[in-house]
């Protein structure tokens, strides 16, 4: 007979996972195995692959619950009924409507309320009564005697023993968010829930042979099967493959001409090689539908960038798909899309944060809801938050709950309470908590995708799958990656900002143009970067420097190098290194030499990883790439990694490679594997960089204006301002004659938008820019509190920020008419036809210290503009140099005064904390400090403000900073409106 279980994919209800189950099923001699968990099918696939791999019948099912109230079990009897729980699940998920009760009207699903909960007169010829083993002796005061072929066993076990039970109890009061003393019996569940054998289980019911035939009986035939090697996406583009084949080489040879111009050999050859792997592989309507994407996105004038390993593809360069030329950087299509990958390939796509919902509709819209969803993802239980769960239902204090949580191994922690907790705590790492949603990852299938998941509509409003893309790639699903990036804001926006100021029309797309251009060279060279994707960062502008980096190729190393783990192990340096002195190191193996000539003997991509795995250790390509995915945290089985790992030592060791040569290899690929890009995703980065750069270098305001716009980058508005500022423009507060919601530029002149002004309400931003559209300027404060009527606080922000100041009245002046305004009862604004006049009053001198501007600014709009910070000190010392003095003081100890921009913290070997520091100087110019541990600790920062700071200039491979010894906080002029 079967055995039922929930699994962990109850979410704060079950307390199994799928191996638990199984694992207890093949030990209990099962032959067959029911997962029914509560209003979702997560985990059902993961069940039947194991179930497959253990040679048991797997039975799909699912209990339907209103909150804690059970309506009643779903039992597939095969995929079609699967489909039909999955669709009713899906539609009250997505309609937002209850689960029905009684059950629908299913055609291949048997159903089984509990014993009491329905007559068994009215049950239809697929509904059954449930006789869990507490109900057993109760059945001779049933209608089991009228109605035997209407009762079955059914016995969903949700914990193995009572430490399960204790953990389910706890799971339950995290999920009602109530103390575990709090919990009623209908929130938990009963003994019957309780792990019996199969032998047990019968003896229960061994007086009522019939019920076990007749269970027997009816659940004997179910059973639930996927297909796990063919491909589930839409199989064709135009309804037919060999259109499809022909479409693509048609579409695939146009682009070539559009990229590489008539006769090109060599991009010819490569494209038929690609188009013959396509279609050993199967894979032409992939790179159709994602063609089509880009052909809507297009034509709609939004921008895109593709990226990831599908920028090895000169087929996906052709469909423009990408705009990183594979044959220029000698990208291997294989890397994408080869018959032994192990992993399934994606097109990432980014588009602008403003229009990736719109590419989201059209691609519902084109290939229809049934077919279409995103992806899911699965939130699970980890580190100090699982201790913050527990310790708030036990009704642990905020102070021993923060002590329990940050200091683990204090003491005052080691009571009795903290021990359990901390035990069942140890059991719920990595329990599925919450289903959310994947980045970008959408899934275009060929079968309805319930199918294969129930489906959940979370705030994207658009359909989610139940589970995530690791079963999405066991199903074998190709997921298309439709992302979204601030940096695609910035170009988009710049163009159209560009043409509207200055009359021209930006090709953003010509690269090749950009890459060569001398000022982009110049300025790439001098990082001068700031807005620009991806090169902003301090530590990319040092790296940019410290390479003299001036083209493509080093961009598009620059851009992989950059990653975490790669400083940290000490490679980046050693690669900046070894550029600039390439001759002056030796390859730590012949092989290093052989596979990574090009980037001297280091990993700076993915695929060095993949080079190194299988010439230098000899694992093959499938194994390598397992070993990469699983070190980028993108592969879910520990035991095979494990496997992998040990392969690789045993193959040096086979291979008579010293120790130490073996560790010092596998450090170099821990330390990339896990961070660094593949090359094609690093070039399709350094494309969008020089995008970036081309505007910032020959139009840097509007640049900074659409950065500004976007709300997105590296540094905080405030820094942005100052670079545009920097770049020629004159920055205007806020004005209720010129501002818009977004800042707007006039020629030089940016006019700070509404937006920026804190606490000043949207709505009150958009009606003032609607009534000034209908009626034009204007003409005074009184005229504006008739048309707008703004409320008190609202007016008094506007004031206060400098919004009026076209009156030319002072602002303590209109602060006082502005009560005077208040009083008066307005008629609504339409009906103003005539300006009803003010009383005036002779008032006294007010007097005015253009400090409190700086300060209300500084309060309003997150930094001064009527005077800059450092006329704000009140000392008129300015440091002994200058920013752009530093690189001729190498050597020297000074004194140097910065307005702080960024912190960056980084942990030492040994475990202790220091601060990279970044300033700007009096004239606005940028320059950067080190502050070693100890320095760090005696003088810490103090939060955002002008520092005196004292330190020797040091400089690294061309690039100076100021190593700090000691550090100050300079005091700021009294603020004069509350003295």
């Amino acid at each position: 007979m079967h055995l039922t279980f929930n699994s962990y994919y109850s979410l704060r209800y079950g307390t199994l996972s799928i191996d638990q189950i199984i694992s207890t099923a093949v030990n209990a001699g099962s032959e067959a195995v029911l997962l029914t968990d509560i209003n979702n099918t997560t985990g059902t696939i993961d069940f039947v692959k194991a179930c497959q791999k253990q040679g048991i019948k797997p039975i799909a099912g699912a209990e339907f619950r209103d909150g804690n109230h059970l309506l009643y079990t779903g039992i597939a009897k095969n995929n079609e009924g699967f489909k039909e729980i999955n669709d009713v699940i899906s539609k009250c998920n997505l309609d937002e409507i209850p689960l029905p009760y009684p059950a629908p009207g299913f055609k291949h699903v048997y159903v089984v309320y509990q014993s009491g909960k329905r007559k068994t007169s009215e049950l239809s010829e697929n509904e059954f009564i449930g006789v869990s083993p507490s109900e057993a002796g109760k059945l001779f005061r049933s209608d089991y005697r009228k109605f035997p072929e209407k009762y079955v066993i059914h016995t969903p076990f949700t914990f193995i023993d009572e430490k399960g039970y204790e953990l389910h109890r706890y799971l339950r009061a995290i999920d009602n968010n109530i103390l575990l003393s709090r919990l009623t019996t209908e929130m938990v569940a009963g003994n019957d829930r309780m792990y019996l054998n199969v032998g047990k289980l019968l003896s229960i019911y061994e007086q009522y042979p019939d019920l076990i035939k007749n269970t027997l009986k009816i659940f004997e035939p179910c059973s639930i099967t996927f297909d796990f090697n063919t491909i589930k996406n839409k199989s064709t583009f135009t309804g037919n493959i060999k259109d499809d084949r022909l479409l693509l080489k048609k579409l695939a040879f146009e682009g070539l001409e559009y990229r590489y111009g008539k006769n090109n050999t060599n991009s010819s050859e490569r494209v038929l090689h690609e188009l013959a792997i396509i279609e050993q592989l199967g894979f032409e309507a992939y790179f159709l539908i994602t063609w089509d994407i880009i052909r809507y996105s297009m034509s709609r004038g939004f921008y895109h960038v593709g990226r990831g390993s599908g920028a090895n593809s000169i087929v996906a360069y052709c469909l423009r798909i990408t705009d990183v030329d594979p044959i220029e950087l000698n990208l291997y299509f294989e890397r994408f899309l080869n018959p032994k990958r192990s992993s399934p390939p994606d097109f990432d796509i980014d588009y602008s944060w403003k229009e990736r919902d719109d590419i989201f509709d059209y691609i519902f819209k084109r290939y229809g809801r049934e077919h279409t969803a995103l992806l899911g993802a699965i939130s699970t239980f980890k580190g100090k938050s699982i201790m913050r769960e527990l310790g708030k239902v036990v009704g642990l204090p905020k102070a021993e709950l923060d002590r329990l949580v940050e200091e683990p191994n204090n003491p005052a922690n080691q009571d009795e309470l903290v021990r359990k907790i901390t035990e069942l705590g140890t059991l719920m790492v990595d329990f599925p908590n919450i289903r959310s949603i994947h980045a970008g990852g959408v899934l275009i299938s060929e079968e309805p995708i319930t199918c294969y998941t129930a489906l959940d509509l979370p705030p994207k409003a658009m359909p989610v799958t139940q589970w995530d893309m690791y079963v999405a790639e066991d199903l074998r699903f190709e997921k298309l990656d439709i992302l979204s990036q601030r940096g695609i804001g910035h170009i988009r926006d710049s163009v159209d900002i560009i043409k509207k100021n200055r009359g021209i029309s930006i090709d953003i797309h010509q690269v090749e143009k950009f890459k060569k251009d001398p000022k982009v060279k110049k300025h790439l060279r001098n990082a001068e970067t700031n807005g620009c994707f991806y090169i902003e960062s301090p530590a990319m502008r040092g790296l940019l420097k410290k390479l003299k980096c001036d083209n493509y190729i080093s961009l598009v190393a620059a851009s992989s190098i950059i990653r975490p783990g790669v400083a940290r192990s000490g490679m980046m340096k050693e690669y900046i290194k070894r550029f600039h002195n390439p001759n002056g190191f030796e390859y730590i193996h012949p092989v290093m030499k052989e596979q990574l000539g090009e980037t001297y003997g280091i990993m700076v991509y993915q695929e060095d990883v993949l080079k190194i795995c299988h010439h230098f250790a000899g694992l093959d390509l499938a194994d390598a790439d397992v070993l990469r995915r699983a070190m980028s945290g993108k592969y879910r089985s520990r035991l095979e990694f494990q496997k992998i790992i040990d392969k690789f030592f045993d193959n040096c060791k086979k291979k008579g490679y010293p120790d130490t040569i073996t560790n010092e290899v596998w450090r170099q690929i821990e330390s990339f594997a896990g961070y660094s890009f593949s090359k094609a995703h690093s070039a399709s980065f350094a494309v969008e960089s020089y995008q970036s750069l081309y505007l910032k270098s020959y139009y840097p305001i509007e640049f900074m204006v659409a950065v500004i716009n976007n709300f997105g980058g590296f540094y905080k508005s405030w820094v942005y301002f100052n670079e545009a500022r920097r770049c020629g423009a004159n920055i205007e507060l806020p004005c209720i004659n010129n501002s818009g919601y977004l800042n707007i530029l006039r020629g030089t002149t940016i006019f700070i938008g509404f937006v920026h002004i804190s606490g000043l309400e949207s709505k009150l931003a958009e009606k003032i820019l609607a009534e000034r559209e209908a009626n034009g300027e204007f003409l005074s404060l009184q005229n504006f509190t008739e048309r707008v009527q703004a409320p008190m606080e609202q007016l008094i922000l506007l004031i206060r920020t400098g919004a009026f100041r076209f009156t030319g009245e002072s602002k303590q002046k209109l602060l006082w008419d502005s009560h005077m305004l208040a009083g008066k009862t307005l008629p609504p604004p339409t009906s103003v036809l005539f300006s009803q006049p003010i009383r005036h009053f002779t008032l006294p001198p007010l007097t005015h210290d253009p400090l409190e501007d700086a300060y209300d600014e500084i309060e309003l709009i997150d930094f001064p503009l009527s005077m800059n910070y450092f006329d704000m000190l009140k000392t008129t010392f300015r440091g002994e140099i200058m920013a752009s003095q530093l690189a001729e003081s190498v050597g020297k100890t000074l004194r140097m005064i910065g307005l702080l921009v960024t912190i960056k913290y980084v942990r030492t070997i040994k475990n202790e904390i220091m601060y990279f520091g970044t300033f700007l100087d009096s004239t606005g110019e940028f320059f950067d400090s080190v502050h070693f541990p100890d320095v760090a600790k005696s003088f810490p920062f103090k939060g955002r403000g002008v520092y005196l700071l004292l330190g020797k200039v040091v400089e690294e491979f061309g690039f100076p900073s100021l190593e700090v010894m000691k550090m100050a906080k300079l005091p700021l002029k009294s603020d004069p409106r509350y003295s």
